[in-house]
């Protein structure tokens, strides 16, 4: 816990903020994973910037003039808006697909709450890409710190992570960019206690990845308002009517305050669905490679799940894409089927297949949280298959890593930009130590057309 010099007490607010200001030069090996989440972070928008989301939003949002050096651009798409408008686009369009990384400290996704803010926020000011990572940084280590100093009840309860602690992460992550004191940070993070929202009922809709563009643009505008005085109370985070009193978390500030770097914990996705789901999957994908069998030999599929799952993806009879996202009975049977879990959309909650199939899915609520969930299937001569795949352990080797997330992203972006732009786009994102503008990287993201 820091102390507040002016009011004499400690607060987990101005901690918090003080984290942010004394961030010094990062290691190589956090500025390469910083990259990767950027390169990543790219891949998913523009994957998902057509998506009805994002389409929607763009419909009701006001046009910036195209010569106008204060607005910023729309990922994947000819428009122009201004740097509010723009977060909350791109941060809307980075999450719609939930394919885009996430963090267990932080039971949600830090980098779509705060990269969309920062780099429309670079972009209106002209700054240089390599800020952006310091700031991005900044942002990602406040929402970890923010999470392990109130506890996962907030995530029980039904808050949305990526929308409550990612607001913070986003005013941090600008504040830093802006290069606002800690006083003033600490005013950004107290505007973002106000402003922080995002339900878990709403997932398998819309409205969770207007989760993620809403923490970009209010975090943005938290900063964008402490820079000019606007004040908040001192220790909103940790005040007695504040957000973890009234989020329903306890506040342990050492929790917060502590040494290491939550960004090498960061996990990638390689299936466009809720995190919960993927160990799941992959248990699954498990078997049919060590013991092949015939779909119809399968009398039951047993999946051993927590309370976390439960409260989370367990949706019994989906009906949309967004929904099978949030369904470990109609994923399982993907899994089992062969299908492809990299996009998934409406066509695949109509499977007649895969309807039938999650009818023999059973959930047994034995499973520990954080613990590789147990998948176990009989078949029909009464043979017994069982797996617990881990999915939670990051990637040492980040060369792999980064050579998988290639990958991935030219898959994701081709759509949108073509193979030609998707490729010079891969090449920007290589070497972002530099003096490139923000505005550049902004430009190589969007059609070739767009000014």
């Amino acid at each position: 816990m820091r102390v507040d010099e002016e009011e004499g007490t400690a607060t987990l607010t101005m901690g918090l903020a003080q984290r942010v200001t004394a961030l010094e030069e990062l290691p190589p090996e956090i500025r390469e994973r910083a990259r990767q989440s950027l390169l990543d972070w790219f891949g998913v928008t523009l994957g998902g910037c057509r998506e009805d989301a994002p389409t929607a939003l763009l419909a009701i949002l006001p046009p910036a003039e195209p010569a106008d050096p204060q607005s910023a651009g729309a990922v994947g798409h000819d428009a122009r808006l201004s740097a509010l408008d723009a977060a909350l686009l791109n941060g809307t369009s980075s999450h719609v697909l939930d394919f885009d990384d996430v963090n267990l400290a932080f039971l949600g996704h830090a980098s779509v709450a705060v990269l969309a803010a920062v780099l429309a926020l670079a972009e209106q000011r002209d700054l240089p890409v390599a800020g952006v990572v310091t700031a991005y940084v900044a942002g990602y280590e406040t929402a970890c710190r923010l999470a392990a100093a109130v506890g996962p009840e907030p995530y029980l309860r039904g808050f949305h992570a990526t929308g409550t602690g990612g607001t913070f992460a986003a005013a941090a992550a600008c504040a830093r960019l802006l290069g606002l004191d800690a006083r003033q940070t600490a005013q950004a993070l107290g505007i973002a206690a106000s402003q922080a929202a995002g339900l878990k009922c709403n997932f398998g809709t819309m409205t969770k990845s207007l989760h993620a563009g809403k923490a970009c643009q209010s975090g943005m505008l938290a900063a964008l308002l402490a820079a000019r005085g606007f004040t908040a109370d001192r220790d909103a985070i940790g005040a007695g009517q504040g957000f973890a009193a009234a989020f329903g978390g306890d506040i342990d500030a050492s929790a917060a305050l502590g040494d290491g770097w939550h960004l090498r914990d960061n996990l990638f996705k390689h299936h466009a669905s809720c995190f919960f789901t993927h160990s799941t999957i992959e248990g699954l994908l498990e078997l049919k490679r060590s013991r092949p069998f015939a779909v119809e030999d399968v009398e039951e599929i047993e999946i051993h799940v927590s309370d976390v799952e439960l409260g989370t993806c367990v949706i019994p009879e989906p009906a949309t894409g967004l929904e099978v996202k949030f369904s470990l009975p109609h994923l399982a049977a993907m899994a089992i089927l062969g299908r492809s879990t990299a996009r998934i959309d409406d066509s695949d909650a109509t499977d007649p297949e895969a309807v039938a199939l999650r009818s023999r899915v059973v959930l047994t609520r034995d499973g520990e949280p954080g613990a590789a969930t147990r998948v176990e299937l009989r078949l029909g001569d009464g043979t017994r298959l069982s797996a617990a795949h881990d999915v939670n352990t990051p990637e040492a080797d980040l060369d792999a890593q980064g050579a998988r997330l290639a990958e991935k992203f030219l898959v994701l972006s081709e759509p949108a930009l073509g193979a030609e732009r998707a490729g010079a786009l891969l090449l920007a994102l290589a070497d972002l130590d530099g003096d490139m503008p923000a505005r550049e990287l902004i430009r190589a993201a969007q059609p070739a057309q767009a000014r």
